[in-house]
């Protein structure tokens, strides 16, 4: 479990992230939502230190992260898997390679060991026969899942995901969705996801805050966020025409239980 308690962050004049209050539960996908430039991608540098803010805590399993020595926060950094937006493969590693390498930096492990974890990961994100290609030679949905794949190879308690499905396909997006789900499950881990996918929301969002200018506009759950009554919030939720029409039927039909009632 992650508590951010009051965060705030300015550059400036300018207030990216102001008192920010939220808990980022163990064993469920949470999810920080809102348009660009709302101060999601600063409220995860924040959460890892990349970015000190002004006020604020962040309490990793009740001990407060911006407070810890250096030594402390290295510890805590070990225990993160980063998945980030462009997947960030290094491109001259193979898969193998490329899912070792946190291993190699972290851990002690002998090179059997780093190589049977890697092909134990691998086999987890459905890529058993992938270690000896490149990234060049991987569709982008098979990046993700090396990304994944990489993430979870020290076995970590947090798993970060910025917008890990930028640049998919619909079919590849639910897939990877289904992927963060299950492995969020299965290890128990505290997950945070930073997306502007809806379908994303929809199917993954245990736990789910919207920033709007900095500021956190709502709370709650998939179940709650289509009937939530906040205007700022449904003209992100409902933002397509397909969705507008959409939002229109759930209308109708809660003023046609109202009638009957």
């Amino acid at each position: 479990m992650i508590e951010v308690r009051g965060l705030s962050k300015a550059f400036g004049e300018k207030v990216v992230l102001k008192d920010f209050n939220f808990t980022f539960e163990q064993g469920k996908s949470n999810l920080i939502i809102g348009e660009s430039g709302t101060g999601k991608s600063v409220l995860i540098k924040c959460m890892v230190g990349l970015i000190h803010p002004e006020e604020g805590q962040v309490l990793y399993h009740g001990k407060d992260f911006l407070t810890m020595s250096y030594e402390e926060q290295k510890e805590v950094r070990q225990q993160i898997g980063m998945l980030f937006q462009g997947s960030a493969l290094f491109d001259s590693m193979t898969v193998q390679d490329n899912v070792m390498f946190p291993l190699t930096m972290f851990t002690n492990m002998t090179k059997g060991e780093k190589e049977a974890r890697m092909q134990f990961c691998l086999d987890r994100v459905n890529l058993p026969q992938a270690a000896k290609l490149y990234p060049a030679e991987l569709s982008g949905g098979m990046k993700k899942r090396v990304a994944i794949a990489r993430a979870i190879a020290v076995k970590p308690r947090y798993l970060f995901c910025d917008e890990p499905n930028s640049g998919l396909d619909p079919k590849t997006s639910i897939l990877i969705d289904e992927l963060i789900k299950e492995i969020t499950l299965e290890y128990d881990m505290t997950t945070l996801v930073i997306t502007h996918d809806m379908n994303s929301v929809l199917e993954i969002g245990d736990k789910i805050a919207f920033l709007h200018k900095g500021q956190k506009e709502w709370e709650g759950t998939r179940k709650e966020i289509l009937y939530a009554e906040n205007e700022i919030l449904s003209k992100f939720v409902y933002a397509t025409k397909f969705l507008q029409h959409f939002r229109s039927k759930l209308q109708a039909e809660k003023d046609s239980l109202t009638k009957g009632d």
